[in-house]
């Protein structure tokens, strides 16, 4: 089922999420509603505060990224209860994009490797390192479930460029081809 994209300004997206146990109600059927909401958007990571859920749980597919990243190709990942050990290498930038706020791409900078540890779909604890595109991927979910949006990352003087627009988003007057919910206060 395709869920409604949770859009800037809602609540739920500046909380930190809560740890999740096997037992949590559903998880089968909402990691694959996560894939199919994620797919119908045109995303490459998804995270469940993004879907109204606050808990640490989001998902990756960097197979866009193939033809920069030829590793990325079957790069398809769920990620539950993740906590990042560390970050490496160089700072670089990328334009970043986010399902939750449409029409807004900008540089972010961030570190070019990562060591996280993380449980998969069957609770089976891994800890792993990844780079480059992947780890960028990573970092950005990463901070939806610690209550951090991109545009947080960006200088003060461009968030403040940016100020209107986010409005705007959080109001509802965008366009997308994908279900949004917008916060009503």
């Amino acid at each position: 089922m395709i869920l409604p994209i949770v859009a800037y300004g809602d609540p739920v997206l500046k909380k930190r999420a809560e740890n999740i146990s096997p037992d949590y109600p559903g998880l089968k059927k909402l990691i694959e509603d996560m894939f199919e909401t994620m797919y119908n958007s045109k995303g490459v990571g998804l995270a469940a505060p993004q879907i109204g859920k606050s808990i640490r749980l989001f998902i990756v597919d960097a197979s866009p990224f193939e033809e920069e990243e030829p590793d990325l190709i079957d790069f398809v990942q769920v990620f539950i209860n993740p906590v990042i050990i560390e970050e490496s290498g160089k700072d670089w930038d990328f334009s970043e994009g986010c399902l939750s706020i449409p029409s807004i791409r900008e540089d972010v900078n961030r570190k070019e490797r990562l060591v996280i540890q993380y449980q998969d779909e069957n609770f089976e604890t891994w800890e792993e390192e990844f780079d480059g595109i992947a780890a960028r991927i990573i970092q950005h979910e990463y901070d939806h479930i610690e209550g951090k949006l991109f545009v947080e990352r960006l200088n003060p003087l461009r968030r403040r460029m940016l100020k209107n627009r986010l409005l705007e988003i959080s109001k509802g007057n965008v366009d997308v081809e994908y279900k949004m919910k917008f916060y009503v206060k």
